[in-house]
Formats: structure tokens, C-alpha cells, sequence
């Protein structure tokens, strides 16, 4: 079978795939060891035998729902690859706002905790673009820290400590910011059984309260472990952004202000220390 005839087998295989060609080409390329150019560039290559069977069946698993970043174990993030396993969440592109709107409230050698880090994504992209601050992510999940630890090592990124803590239980100091992308869906919510989420832990999506039992936790603990002025911010629901701000008054922060994802829909929210 040759590259071009792959690609559209699996792409009609996929049909019922929103990127059905992109998730063919990202699961061939992963196949080959190749990066997706090597696609267009050589479509009348033939794969092997034992390439074609591996494509075939990522492509079944794919089918049934698998999200393609557990297939393949890697998801860019931030520009930066992430290991990733069905321990933590996929890390996604709109979160990457989150980092944005972090940076501009950081300074060169700011300290930063991570609540939840999951595979280490937020934290690793703000210490990428940080080299001289101080940086903690800490998850409930030893699965999820053995993942993020194994991250920042890939990266040879020496300014993050991760570790084990259920939100602020284990942590001792204080922080210019914290940013935290915690469990914000409601247990209710028809879309926990759609898309690649079925794949992924409840524990990281799902939260009390409509979905803001741990917002509104972090929101009440933050205040011990923010410096004076320092900043919090969160990853939240589309719809959420005026409930949050309303947590973060009723906790006594100011400055208070929700910004949007690149699709225009309400995704972070923020607040000062007083």
C-alpha cells in the first residue's frame, strides 16, 4: 500500500471524524517515524508489511474513539512535546491562552505554582519562556506527577520542582502567581460522553457545585499562598467566567477580569490579592 492510498483509506475509514485526514496523517507519520511533510512529499512510497498492519490498527482504535494523542503517546503543547497517558488530560490548545495571560502577569524571576499540572503543560510552557523563575506544579495524582516529572526531565528544564500535593495540602510557600486549569464540568454534562474525553479521568473534569467545588476551594486557600498583589488564574467553562468572578470577590481579590479563547468564548479568569 502507498502513502497517498493509506491516507485515503483511513480517511474514508474515519469519516465520522471532524479531522479525519489529519488524524490519518498524524497516525502514518507516527507509523513511518516521519513528520506529516514526509507525507506530501513521498505519497508513491510503499509501506512495509508490518507499517501497513500497525496503520490499520491505530486507524480501528481511532474508530472506537481513542484520542489520537494516547495512541501515538505525544501531544504538542506550547510548541513544546508531551508525553501523554490516560492518567491525566490531553492538553489542549485553548489552554494555552491560560499560559498567555500568565506571562503577562509574571516577572523574569517570579515564583509560580501549577495546581493540577497533569502532564506538566502550563508549567513547563511558562518555564520555557521563564528560564529564571521559580516554578512548581503539584497534582492529587502520583500517576500524573511520575508523568510531568518525566516531561520537565525530557526537557532539561531545571527551574521546576514537581510533586505530590491535593491542591495546597502539601505546599508550604507562597507565589507572584497561580494558575490552575482544575475539574470544571458538571457531572451532568452530556459531553463527558462524547469525543475523546470518554478517554480520559473523570477526576481531572468533573467537580461539585455545577462544577465549581474546586474553583471555589483554590479560590479560598490561594489567598495563604499568594504574595501581596500576586495573581490567580483559572481555566474555566464557556459559560462560567461570571460565576468565577464572583468567587474571586466574594474571597476578597481584585482587578478581576475574564479574558477569551481564540474561538471568542469565555476561558480565564483572573483575580489580584488585595
Amino acid at each position: 500500500m502507498r502513502i497517498d492510498d493509506a491516507l485515503i483509506w483511513a480517511e474514508y475509514t474515519l469519516v465520522n471524524s471532524d479531522s479525519a485526514l489529519l488524524d490519518a496523517q498524524v497516525l502514518l507519520a507516527f507509523v513511518l517515524g516521519k513528520e506529516t511533510i514526509y507525507l506530501m512529499t513521498w505519497p508513491e512510497r510503499d509501506l512495509s508489511a508490518q507499517q501497513k498492519l500497525q496503520f490499520e490498527d491505530l486507524i480501528e482504535k481511532r474508530v472506537n474513539g481513542q484520542p489520537v494523542a494516547h495512541l501515538t503517546g505525544e501531544r504538542e503543547f506550547w510548541s513544546l512535546p508531551l508525553k501523554v497517558n490516560n492518567s491525566t488530560l490531553i492538553p489542549r490548545p485553548d489552554t494555552e491562552i491560560l499560559v498567555e495571560i500568565a506571562l503577562t502577569k509574571s516577572t523574569v524571576n517570579a515564583h509560580i505554582l501549577d495546581l493540577g499540572t497533569g502532564t506538566g503543560a502550563i508549567i513547563l510552557a511558562l518555564a520555557s519562556e521563564l528560564p529564571n523563575a521559580v516554578c512548581t506544579g503539584v497534582d492529587f495524582s502520583e500517576e500524573a506527577v511520575q508523568l510531568a516529572i518525566e516531561n520537565r526531565d525530557s526537557l532539561q528544564f531545571n527551574n521546576v520542582s514537581i510533586y505530590q500535593s491535593n491542591w495546597f495540602e502539601n505546599i508550604q510557600d507562597q507565589f507572584d502567581i497561580i494558575v490552575s486549569n482544575p475539574p470544571y464540568i458538571d457531572a451532568n454534562d452530556v459531553h463527558l460522553k462524547q469525543g475523546d474525553v470518554r478517554f480520559e479521568p473523570l477526576s481531572a473534569l468533573v467537580a461539585n457545585e455545577q462544577g465549581l467545588s474546586d474553583i471555589r476551594h483554590i479560590c479560598e486557600q490561594a489567598k495563604h499562598h499568594l504574595k501581596e498583589g500576586g495573581c490567580l488564574l483559572f481555566e474555566h467553562g464557556f459559560e462560567q467566567g461570571a460565576l468565577v468572578q464572583a468567587i474571586l470577590r466574594e474571597n476578597g481579590f481584585i482587578n478581576i477580569k475574564t479574558e477569551q479563547d481564540y474561538a471568542k468564548n469565555d476561558r480565564v479568569t483572573l483575580g489580584h490579592l488585595a
